[in-house]
């Protein structure tokens, strides 16, 4: 109802309405495992607020979480307890990987830690970093609301470059330029980055 009194209507499609849902009412389902865990307990608390973007209401019940936020080493012994959540989460579901353990096993690389959780399901959004800042985490979740709402089609993200994740942990290397792409390696990021390298050549 606008300010005087009178009313109006908006239109839309039911699909537009249901991405829109979506998009704004994210339940995530943590897994931390070690100092990622830390970070992603600090990204919910008052000074950062991830209930702002809509995505606070934190389930510890598969069934009734649809974002999936694995933060921290896993290993093979752990491997299939976290294939099991994934299993019983709710459709549509989507997963980050935050920090390097998890993205591609960080300093870990041995025969008992999976290198990367792509390993045993699909990851949405890597979020490179030893541990990554909280802002990195919410960039992902960001990066991943605007996915729902354009209806694009699930597919596994590109996994970071051993530079990237290198450039992700060195705050004076992103000041140059926005810091925001510093943090979550996406497509669009690994675009942009090529395009720079190729002008200054």
């Amino acid at each position: 109802m606008s300010k005087d009194g009178s009313s109006f209507f908006s239109t839309t499609l039911l699909s537009e309405a249901a991405k829109w849902a979506q998009k704004n009412s994210l339940w995530p389902m943590p897994f931390g495992t070690s100092c990622c865990g830390i970070e992603m307990m600090s990204t919910l608390s008052s000074t950062y607020d991830l209930s702002r973007f809509g995505a606070e209401v934190v389930r510890f019940s598969p069934r009734q979480a649809d974002m999936l936020i694995v933060a921290g080493t896993i290993t093979t012994k752990m491997g299939p307890v976290l294939r099991t959540i994934y299993d019983q989460m709710l459709e549509p579901k989507w997963v980050i990987a935050m920090g390097a353990c998890s993205s591609s096993g960080g300093i870990f690389d041995t025969y008992s830690v999976l290198q990367g959780i792509d390993e045993i399901m699909p990851v949405d959004v890597y979020v490179p970093g030893c541990p990554p800042i909280p802002e990195g985490l919410i960039y992902a979740i960001m990066h991943l609301q605007k996915k729902i709402a354009n209806g694009e089609d699930r597919r596994p993200a590109e996994k970071p470059t051993e530079e990237d994740a290198n450039n992700a942990m060195s705050y004076r290397k992103g000041v140059g330029y926005d810091m925001q792409a510093n943090f979550v390696v996406t497509p669009e990021h690994v675009k942009e980055i090529k395009e720079k390298q190729e002008l200054n050549k």
